[in-house]
């Protein structure tokens, strides 16, 4: 949104903690996850509990009037320095642009808190103007599917809980970018690990608690693809294919495989491609995650990787239905990786 502060959630995150507070926070969009924790943590940081029986108020945008709620937000503190309002399902809210007045002329020792889940305010509207010129108007969005392992690792290193790429990426292929299905298995993982000494999530781990094959996964897939290793990438396709759609679906593995020789295509240009330079231009972290860019920059050369995301591209819309009359996805998948491959 044009008129908004561009302001990610982890900024945000830290300065609620720093206690740089603003009088108004409009949290909207479709990730109701990031809009829950920061006002978990507003909740947690303006006020202390004993604070909270006399300054801390609640609304239901379904059940709740503007004007009321106005109303409480230009009282004063009781023996606090704010006072913290909560509105949730601020989208149910009926004449939610009246707000814009509160917007004009708010009180900075009230923390107005709505909720506004499941799509966003018209940022033309002068109610989002105002409120950006004094508060924050955050948008949560979705997370795409490659963004997902990063979000299992920033989650896990809050709690001081390590786990590796490959731990992550089965994760993102079991669950997806629904990050309210996300988070109950990354709690299970959590719950498992002792409470003392090295904390970390495996792939192990997670096939003994989650039920996800540590050998027969997207991740698998893509090193023996790689290493062109014929019977292991049957192997997995094999498997892979007999799990419930929730649990897999062949779209996923286009995803991870196309954003594979879309990098390993970058390679191929570097006037020098030892492992440092390819970590450095791939923005990649630890020496564990150049291994498969090593490999296939020795097993495919320029022709052979942009024919590979020619041929994800035709198969992810074959897929998908297009020019495809009877074909499994069994067999479009193999004959999409023999195509690959050879």
């Amino acid at each position: 949104m044009a008129t908004a502060p561009k302001i990610t959630f982890d900024t945000l995150k830290k300065e609620i903690s720093q206690r740089q507070f603003k009088p108004i926070y409009l949290l909207m969009g479709d990730e109701g996850y990031f809009i829950d924790k920061l006002t978990e943590l507003l909740s947690e940081m303006v006020l202390t509990e004993s604070e909270k029986d006399f300054n801390m108020q609640t609304f239901y945008g379904i059940d709740s009037d503007v004007n009321s709620i106005i109303a409480s937000a230009r009282r004063f503190p009781m023996m606090s320095e704010y006072q913290l309002i909560v509105v949730k399902e601020a989208q149910e809210l009926d004449k939610f642009d009246v707000l814009d007045v509160y917007a004009k002329n708010p009180m900075f020792s009230t923390i107005l808190v709505l909720n506004y889940k499941h799509g966003t305010v018209d940022g033309r509207k002068a109610v989002v103007k105002n409120i950006a010129k004094i508060g924050i108007v955050f948008e949560s969005k979705k997370l795409y599917d490659n963004q997902i392992p990063a979000f299992i690792t920033s989650y896990f290193r809050e709690k001081e809980i390590g786990i590796d790429e490959k731990s992550a990426q089965m994760l993102t292929d079991f669950v997806g970018n629904d990050i309210s299905k996300l988070i109950p298995q990354l709690e299970k993982l959590e719950i498992s690990l002792p409470k003392e000494g090295t904390r970390r999530i495996t792939s192990e781990l997670i096939e003994q608690n989650i039920g996800i094959s540590k050998d027969y996964n997207n991740f698998e897939l893509q090193k023996a693809i790689v290493e062109k290793n014929v019977l292991m990438t049957n192997r997995i396709i094999n498997y892979l294919v007999t799990l419930p759609a929730k649990e897999y679906s062949p779209i996923s593995t286009i995803a991870i495989l196309f954003n594979y020789f879309s990098k390993l295509l970058e390679c191929y240009w570097l006037s020098n491609k030892n492992e440092q330079s390819v970590m450095t231009a791939l923005g990649l972290k630890f020496p564990i995650q150049v291994r498969d860019y090593m490999i296939g920059l020795r097993n495919y050369n320029v022709k052979q990787a942009m024919d590979a995301i020619s041929y994800l591209r035709a198969y992810d819309a074959r897929l998908k239905g297009v020019d495809n009359v009877s074909a499994s996805s069994e067999d479009l998948l193999k004959e999409m990786v023999y195509r690959i491959m050879h």
